[in-house]
């Protein structure tokens, strides 16, 4: 699918030969996996055009503000790309969540064909013509690659490294697994389709009862930390003004981005260890709340003495 217009094409070609391929490739199935069908070289291409466009806008805004243009430069060239892989980064998690929702009714789809004397592949490929959303599309992604020669357990082994899902992994070899031992393989499908959804509501159940703190760690990360701060910059600005200026003031206004950055840094990882139990998972949390929370700080910081007279 293309999304760049004919005229852009050859600034696409560019990024494509320029960027090595590994990177290309697994950005690729980043897209794919968020359920983007469009191609990585001209996603790349477009975020490097609305950098350089944005970039020139707020270097222009900071400078009749008054506030560095450099910086605005900056922060205006990296927001499209920041904004872009997190808003990724968010589509994936979401695609993975629905699929684990929509699997457990998916099982017990299988599980009633495989009792009606269908095959599994059989099975599979029926459901993958007459079913909807992202586990469908996966779904028939698996049943060309059983097509084109893989064997079932590799097809089913693949979309669970694909989504990079425990639950799925788990749920996948369980079934992998009763089907080498033999036995009723609908009962053992019937059996996993149960457990999972049972880990689904758990882990539903685990999330409700930790927003609390959740929320408090983001206020803290990126309201009550940066504007504290921003506010002590201001009255020190304010205090210099008068005649006392505080010869550590420049120290002091690095110490404090210094430490708001590695504050929602850490709150980010705290996010993923309370809602996940793994830091890993906070990973994209602390890279949402560092900017933002240097952001505010900034803005209190440069703002206030304006908007109080100082």
């Amino acid at each position: 699918m293309a999304i760049i217009p004919s005229a852009l094409s050859p600034l696409s070609r560019t990024v494509d030969s320029i960027i090595p391929d590994r990177y290309l490739v697994s950005l690729q199935e980043n897209l794919v996996r968020a359920g983007m069908y469009v191609k990585a070289s001209e996603l790349l291409t477009l975020v490097i055009l609305g950098g350089i466009i944005l970039g020139v806008i707020i270097f222009f805004l900071f400078s009749l503000i008054g506030i560095t243009p450099i910086l605005g430069g900056i922060i205006g060239f990296i927001l499209p790309g920041a904004g872009i892989f997190l808003w990724l980064f968010f589509m994936m998690e979401r695609r993975v969540d629905s699929i684990e929702q929509s699997t457990p009714d998916f099982l017990r789809q299988i599980s009633s064909l495989l009792r009606s004397g269908v095959g599994i592949e059989t099975a599979m490929e029926d459901i993958s013509k007459h079913g909807r959303g992202p586990l469908t599309d996966e779904l028939k992604r698996a049943v060309i690659e059983i097509k084109i020669g893989s064997t079932f357990e590799d097809a089913l082994l693949s979309m669970s490294e694909r989504l990079k899902s425990k639950n799925l992994d788990r749920t996948f070899k369980m079934i992998l697994e009763g089907r080498r031992v033999g036995g009723s393989l609908s009962d053992v499908i019937e059996t996993v389709a149960e457990d999972l959804r049972a880990v689904l509501a758990l882990k539903r159940e685990r999330k409700a009862n930790v927003m609390m703190s959740v929320m408090f760690l983001i206020i803290a990360a990126i309201v009550a930390a940066p504007f504290a701060l921003g506010m002590i910059m201001s009255y020190s600005t304010f205090i210099g003004k008068l005649g006392n200026p505080n010869p550590l003031f420049d120290s002091a206004v690095t110490a404090a981005s210094g430490y708001i950055i590695i504050h929602s840094i850490i709150a980010g990882l705290l996010i993923g260890i309370v809602m996940y139990g793994s830091a890993r998972k906070g990973i994209k949390y602390a890279i949402l709340l560092a900017p933002a929370a240097f952001g505010i700080f900034y803005v209190i910081q440069s703002l206030a003495p304006m908007l109080f007279g100082f």
